[in-house]
């Protein structure tokens, strides 16, 4: 039974909106995600026309991407208009013609079946709670040989925030993420092939409670999951959960564990509809008078 939270997807993009001014500020952990793909396709052979930047946000990728692919057609796609807005503005004024900038949602995308050589992704998956139905639209748009990296977040990230949250309310404060295994069954089910995936850790210190926070709504990293707390956290139960987070000690400072999920794989081509049934002619009896 999966009972992992739900999030709001209206409150989502309404927290990317407000974050995209803040969002380059902060995303040291996208950075570092970046990087960390970017490293992980060096020894892949890639041969892109059009690359999809899978949840682009301010688009801090696409200079990599138009460095290595010169010739290739860059589309940025992210549910924020905001975000995508700061993406455009990094744009050097010769890539006009060989970028585009859409809004939508990962969950349908606006392109043709076997359409995209190449799909980019750098933390979109922590911003779903429908993984498999990405893969999905990824599956159908990705060219037969075709190739999907990405970096998310695996289920012990953030675990010290959960446990400082769970002695003081039932409501749900971090999502839950996908096992890396689950994540590999999830890619083939889609009609993706041969998923490669590993994993890393990052730990990212903080002198003081009030600078995690920031950096986290800097982002949009803020609790977005329908069964948060509908109403606003008091200061005297914030304090408390403080008060666990640092064991005590306000001054103390805070380590937050990430696991890094990293992964590609490859387009498998078009997939028969299941409810489409193929009959040989020649198979069939005659019937005799």
């Amino acid at each position: 039974m999966n009972d992992r939270p739900k999030l709001n997807l209206r409150d989502v993009r309404r927290r990317f909106e407000r974050a995209a001014a803040t969002f380059d500020s902060a995303d040291f952990v996208h950075a570092t995600t970046r990087e960390g793909l970017f490293a992980r396709l060096k020894p892949l052979v890639l041969d892109a026309n059009t690359i999809l930047d899978l949840g682009s946000a301010t688009g801090s990728a696409a200079k990599t991407l138009r460095e290595r692919f010169r010739r290739a057609h860059i589309i940025s796609l992210d549910i924020s208009h905001n975000m995508l807005q700061q993406g455009i503005g990094k744009r050097p004024r010769l890539s006009f013609s060989r970028s585009s900038a859409v809004q939508a949602n990962a969950l349908g995308l606006p392109f043709k079946d076997q359409s995209v050589d190449f799909v980019f992704s750098n933390l979109l998956l922590p911003c779903t709670d429908s993984p498999e139905l990405v893969f999905a639209e990824i599956a159908r748009v990705l060219r037969k040989g075709g190739v999907f990296a990405f970096a998310t977040l695996g289920p012990d990230s953030l675990l010290e925030i959960s446990r400082a949250w769970s002695g003081l309310d039932d409501c749900a404060h971090v999502n839950r993420f996908q096992d890396m295994h689950d994540i590999g069954d999830s890619l083939v089910r889609s009609g993706l092939r041969d998923p490669v995936l590993d994993v890393d850790r990052l730990t990212v210190s903080y002198e003081r409670a009030e600078k995690m926070f920031a950096d986290l709504t800097a982002v949009g990293a803020r609790n977005a999951l329908q069964q948060r707390n509908p109403s606003l956290v008091g200061k005297h139960r914030f304090r408390e959960m403080l008060s666990v987070l640092t064991d005590g000690d306000g001054d103390a400072g805070i380590e937050l564990e990430l696991e890094l999920v990293y992964g590609h794989c490859w387009g498998g081509g078009a997939r028969v509809d299941p409810s489409y049934h193929r009959i040989d002619a020649s198979r069939i009896p005659r019937r005799r008078r």
